[in-house]
């Protein structure tokens, strides 16, 4: 069991709400016909594609019993296992709402009506967008202790004020976050695995160590006794009011023909400032030889695949397949490379710029398609680098892909962001090639395939990164 100490919560008696689990057979029954619809429409559902065969009940714990003949609502926390062909089964987290009829601003919440068990005759919709009960959430992360298998924390000192206002977050992500007020936010893991979530670990280690490019978690709860470990759920931290993503500042400089260049080397300063934080306050690590092997047969692998999805990658495979060629060398030659924990998912959609902060990274869980062990595990900071460098190619290409001097205004922010990088972190980038691009070609590949499936339209943006890597001369980058 891995040691979770940094995870400090107070503790109180436990209470019982109800007798859910006990309740598993039939509750499963009447659910699943309505799940099965509704879960693949939802934007964080991540079986898109291929029938659902079936569900596990891992969990089941009453926040609020409801009382559907007085149409008061209830309120049913579940960690489901969603079977489907030929995948291992994957725990997903539901907050469902109870209630004998929905009022009309609660429509768009419909999950369904069940017929039997438990919550027969009842309407189960979505509870988060119910501020009602989204305020139950709030008032259990106020209050640290144990609900069922659910067990509540939150900083020391950390002050959360009751009767703020919820409201869900219509932004697209693979989580749901729930604003309170302008105070707080409060994500919700959608996919659930055993150990903590680095967004959680990584946040707490950096609040706790005084950097103030991270919003600080001020409460969050998890799962205990469901697995060898606890699992995180969610995480409330600090809602930073007024603050713009970088994403939307670069796409206006590129649709106004407007200099970004200040703000991307700033952002590349904020960058070291956290690696530099995580390097001090995390556990670090030196991949040699045999390690960055591993690293470059796996990156390999992902280009194999990829080209055997998508034809259009296939003339370029043997030349990109040099890039973790020369990765592998570098092993072979002695070389080691420093590892830490680092963001895993860096993108300018994962920074705000704010008015007391400057920028803020965000969304430190990493890439959630991949392993929860493989997230947590220390890395070359030059990957995240390397995500934020591909970033800014997708915006200079966003809305024309073939667009004249998209190449050049990427080509300058790339230039910034790395020199902003090194006169934080005292070491640029661009001066180990190798292994920025080899991470580089592995996220283009990435790319390319998530394009092909989901976005054909914008398959030339990462095509045009794999033309120029595919013909990357040997030495320092041109970033």
């Amino acid at each position: 069991m891995s040691d979770t100490s940094w995870l400090r919560s107070s503790a109180i008696p436990t209470e019982h709400f109800g007798a859910a689990s006990q309740q598993a057979p039939g509750l499963l029954q009447a659910l699943t016909p309505l799940l099965r619809e509704w879960l693949p429409r939802q934007r964080w559902f991540a079986g898109k594609g291929r029938p659902i065969t079936g569900f596990g009940l891992v969990s089941a714990t009453e926040l609020l019993p409801g009382d559907g003949r007085i149409g008061a609502p209830g309120m049913l926390h579940l960690l489901l296992d969603v079977h489907q062909p030929d995948q291992r089964p994957e725990c997903y987290q539901l907050v469902l709402g109870t209630r004998a009829l929905l009022p009309p601003p609660l429509a768009p919440a419909l999950i369904g009506h069940a017929v039997g068990g438990p919550l027969d005759g009842l309407t189960i919709y979505e509870a988060l967008y119910d501020p009602r009960l989204a305020g139950v959430l709030l008032e259990r992360l106020r209050a640290p202790g144990r609900a069922g298998e659910l067990r509540f924390g939150c900083e020391d000192g950390g002050e959360i004020p009751a009767g703020l206002a919820p409201r869900l977050s219509t932004a697209e992500q693979s989580n749901t976050s729930v604003v309170y007020g302008d105070t707080f936010i409060l994500k919700l893991f959608r996919r659930v695995a055993p150990g903590p979530n680095p967004d959680l670990e990584l946040s707490l280690a950096l609040g706790r160590a005084g950097s103030r490019r991270v919003a600080a978690p001020a409460a969050w709860f998890e799962a205990v006794g469901v697995y060898e470990e606890p699992a995180t759920l969610g995480v409330l931290q600090r809602y930073l009011p007024r603050s713009k993503d970088a994403w939307e500042l670069a796409l206006q400089a590129v649709d106004e023909g407007a200099d970004f260049a200040g703000e991307a080397a700033a952002l590349g300063r904020a960058t070291a400032d956290v690696h530099l934080a995580l390097a001090q306050a995390m556990p670090k690590a030196a991949l040699r030889r045999p390690q960055i092997a591993v690293l470059a047969a796996a990156m390999a692998e992902r280009l194999d695949a990829a080209a055997l999805a998508v034809p259009a990658l296939r003339p370029f495979r043997t030349q990109l397949r040099t890039a973790f060629h020369d990765l592998a060398e570098l092993g072979d030659r002695g070389v080691v490379l420093a590892a830490q924990r680092i963001h895993g998912d860096l993108h300018l959609g994962q920074a705000l710029r704010t008015p007391s902060q400057g920028w803020v990274l965000i969304d430190f869980e990493g890439e959630p398609a991949r392993p929860l062990a493989e997230r947590r595990r220390p890395a070359p900071p030059v990957q995240d680098v390397a995500g934020m460098l591909r970033s800014f190619d997708y915006a200079a290409r966003h809305r024309d892909p073939t667009a004249a001097g998209a190449a050049d205004w990427a080509d300058r922010n790339r230039a910034a962001f790395c020199a902003g990088y090194a006169e934080t972190a005292g070491t640029d980038p661009r001066d180990e090639p190798v292994v920025i691009r080899a991470f580089e070609t592995d996220k283009a590949v990435y790319e390319v395939l998530y394009e092909a499936r989901h976005r054909p339209a914008w398959l030339p943006i990462p095509m045009s990164a794999v033309q120029r890597l595919a013909q990357s001369p040997p030495g320092r980058t041109s970033s």
